[in-house]
């Protein structure tokens, strides 16, 4: 790892359109990379408003597989701005099987992987036991141009046990994405 790595985090608060917030997105990442960030985290559920508050058949249209056009521009950020850019996004799996997912960028654009949220909460305005399984690629660690990387998805990060074991596996930097949540 260097010595010294900036890390940007982006958290905002989104509105309605999706497209609307992906283009925000990029603006700040974009800002980020030209303040200096070489690893910039997204927050959870980037692109849309947290939808877990409620139940709704509304919010599968949400997910997006991992093989999106919008992650491939992702990837292509990443590399045009030679930034590890961590992007967590509700994956569509497969029919019915939906993720709260991270998919992690190297510097060059270069996928290393994809995290799932391990932890799903249940309860008052956290419903996400509806709209996601829980995660299945266990705590992975991520060899970056800057550093080795864990990546946790919000409530992972209420388990002490999440980094012990991004710690032990070699991460030099563990990174904790949260989402831009609660609306009255």
């Amino acid at each position: 790892m260097k010595e010294t790595v900036k890390v940007g985090l982006i958290q905002v608060e989104c509105e309605e359109s999706v497209e609307a917030n992906i283009n925000y997105t990029f603006t700040k990442i974009k800002e980020a990379a030209a303040n200096g960030a070489q690893i910039i985290c997204l927050q959870e559920l980037f692109n849309a408003q947290y939808f877990p508050q409620s139940v709704s058949p509304a919010g599968y249209e949400l997910a997006i597989p991992a093989e999106s056009a919008v992650l491939k521009e992702m990837a292509d950020l990443a590399a045009d701005l030679k930034v590890v850019l961590i992007v967590p996004f509700y994956e569509k799996a497969a029919r019915g099987v939906y993720f709260n997912s991270a998919a992690v960028f190297d510097a060059d654009g270069t996928c290393l992987g994809v995290t799932r949220k391990n932890h799903i909460p249940d309860g008052p305005n956290y419903h996400e036991k509806y709209y996601f399984v829980p995660g299945n690629t266990g705590y992975p660690v991520y060899e970056t141009q800057y550093g080795t990387i864990g990546v946790g998805i919000c409530w992972d990060e209420w388990f002490p046990e999440v980094a012990r074991i991004l710690s032990l596996q070699g991460a030099d930097i563990l990174i904790l994405s949260f989402c831009d949540w609660f609306r009255a």
